[in-house]
């Protein structure tokens, strides 16, 4: 997944990196994906659940899930 351009089915909390970078993708320049998810919620790797954050699990199944 693109993660400049999450699903729009992704918690409104969830954040990552590729948010905050204001530039277009150079194709010369091999995409980082680092994978470094944070919830807003808690500002760590781990939702206000207890599990994990990223773009999959962060999802409308989870009591914590805000719709964006």
């Amino acid at each position: 997944m693109d993660l400049s351009k999450a699903g729009a089915s992704r918690c409104e909390k969830l954040r990552w990196k590729g948010m905050f970078t204001d530039s277009l993708p150079d194709p010369t320049i091999q995409p980082c994906n680092d994978r470094a998810f944070w919830c807003q919620h808690t500002y760590t790797c781990l939702g206000p659940d207890g599990k994990v954050v990223d773009d999959f699990e962060c999802s409308p199944a989870r009591k914590c899930y805000e719709e964006l």
